[in-house]
């Protein structure tokens, strides 16, 4: 197993001390401050980070393949570096992998972070001493933020949770390679881990079901106080732990008060979550990734997720009409504006330059800068022209569910594609809490509201191109079930909500429920 050091931290300088009961508001009250006062100077603080990105890119193969010492700023950089996906800086990472220093960044990396690319199999993303604060600090951030303002740190009095992937590494080209989950679990600081949950031990078992066994072995007589994970992930959890006791979240443990929750929407999974649990608690959204954390919910009363603008990272905003153009409009932070949709791109001080990290964004605020994820570039329906979003289609089917007192599961969208003209249609494979008295009706609704949401949707319906939507429910775990028959379920697996294809929802059809 790889042994790994911590890093120094804020956090830290205060392992010897009573950090749960005495240091707690002080410190929130400090780092809180700090957060504030960025939020003024969010564009001069990304005009520094270019600027020191680029000192230290000079000196790296990169730099030099592409003239950094002819760059005198972000105009003549966008000529020089072109927008990349993880296919077009692979060969510079498979150099880092062979072990060679001073590739995309200074030296070799501190860790590579191992994901599954949708198009590209295993990805590794380099994780920098530089970078590390960014992953390690900015959920800490999320948390403080929420809590200062709620004038309450009781949850440091209790148990945590963070759901997440092994910690176990291998090393490739000599540098501890893993999950970003677990790579960022040797990051906590030895007096917060008699808080954490569950052991290392349990956290290393990696079949998904008998993890969860344990973790629910090890908390169910706990007092737990804030539990973090993927949402679909957090709902199997909460649903174990209900069969094992027979009790709501709520009150098997009394001072749970804060779910953080990120990787995917979180309103599809609200209300039953919410459910489960019995009881309203805090919910703290954050918007992390292999390739760095980007944002996070730092107010219950605002709109959006404060982006991270002095972390490390010197953000590119491409406008979606833009991003399959040869030369793309690339924006900086002082130029975005709100309710505009985007491409999110990256340059990183772990050496992510110009990079896509494939997410979608809008601005709700520019003061201070606010956004919400409203997709995948990928993941998107246009088999008709329609051009369909992530956004839209979720703010359609909870619409409907709301309205008519439903609860969902787990759903995803592909196109059934007819060679007779007027009937093809966007077939949804939906997993209910309970299916609707009325599926047409509610199929109905989930289409009118698409309508409304998506214009050239509603031409396609109207000019009679498109028959509505049609749903098949899926049976009970369904898609639980189908994530376990690929090996995918639990860690940082998720379930795309769109696809051009009709790949996913053919590999679904076992999974459907009896017709009734």
């Amino acid at each position: 197993m790889v042994q790994t050091r911590v890093l120094t931290s804020p956090f830290t300088e205060l392992s010897t001390m009573k950090f749960k009961s005495f240091l707690a508001k002080p410190f929130t009250a400090y780092v809180v401050k700090q957060i504030r006062k960025q939020m003024n100077t969010a564009v001069a603080d990304q005009e520094a980070i270019f600027r020191d990105l680029l000192k230290t890119g000079v000196n790296t193969q990169f730099g030099k393949d592409h003239h950094y010492k002819d760059i005198q700023s972000p105009a003549d950089y966008r000529q020089a570096v072109k927008i990349r996906d993880y296919e077009a800086i692979k060969p510079y990472i498979d150099q880092i992998k062979e072990g060679k220093h001073n590739i995309l960044w200074k030296g070799q990396p501190l860790y590579l972070a191992k994901t599954s690319g949708t198009t590209s199999g295993v990805k590794y993303i380099p994780i920098s001493k530089e970078s590390m604060p960014n992953h390690f600090n900015s959920g800490r951030n999320a948390v403080f933020c929420n809590l200062a303002e709620a004038g309450s740190t009781r949850i440091f009095d209790g148990k945590l949770i963070f759901l997440s992937g092994s910690p176990e590494l291998e090393r490739v080209g000599g540098i501890p390679t893993g999950r970003l989950s677990g790579i960022v679990n040797h990051q906590i600081p030895s007096y917060l881990r008699t808080n954490q949950l569950p052991s290392y031990e349990t956290n290393c078992i990696d079949d998904w079901e008998a993890k969860l066994d344990k973790i629910v072995d090890e908390t169910i007589d706990q007092n737990m106080t804030l539990i973090s994970g993927i949402p679909p992930w957090m709902q199997m959890y909460f649903d174990r732990l209900t069969e094992r006791s027979g009790k709501k979240i709520g009150d098997l443990f009394p001072e749970f008060s804060v779910l953080v929750h990120g990787g995917v929407n979180f309103e599809p999974y609200r209300a039953r979550l919410i459910e489960s649990i019995g009881r309203p608690v805090m919910t703290i959204e954050t918007f992390p990734a292999s390739e760095g954390f980007f944002a996070f919910q730092d107010s219950q009363q605002a709109e959006g997720l404060l982006l991270n603008t002095n972390s490390g990272i010197y953000y590119e905003f491409v406008p979606i009409t833009d991003i399959t153009l040869d030369n793309p409009r690339r924006l900086s932070l002082a130029d975005v504006k709100v309710g505009e949709n985007y491409a999110l791109i990256i340059n990183s001080n772990a050496g992510l330059w110009s990079y896509n990290i494939g997410d979608t964004v809008k601005f709700v605020s520019t003061d201070p800068y606010r956004l919400v994820v409203t997709g995948r570039i990928k993941h998107f329906i246009s088999a008709f022209g329609e051009h369909v979003i992530g956004e839209e289609v979720e703010y359609s089917l909870m619409k409907a569910a709301r309205e008519q007192n439903v609860n969902i599961t787990e759903f995803t969208v592909a196109p059934m594609i007819s060679q007779e003209k007027g009937k093809s249609y966007h077939e949804w494979f939906v997993e209910f809490d309970h299916v609707p008295e009325s599926l047409a009706e509610f199929s109905l609704s989930v289409d009118n509201n698409l309508r409304q949401k998506n214009i050239y949707y509603d031409d396609l319906i109207t000019g009679n191109i498109l028959l509505p939507l049609r749903i098949r429910p899926l049976r009970k775990n369904g898609f639980i079930d189908y994530m376990k028959s690929i090996g995918k379920l639990g860690g940082q697996n998720k379930v795309p909500r769109l696809s051009n294809d009709r790949k996913l929802v053919s590999e679904l059809a076992p999974f459907l429920a009896e017709e009734q």
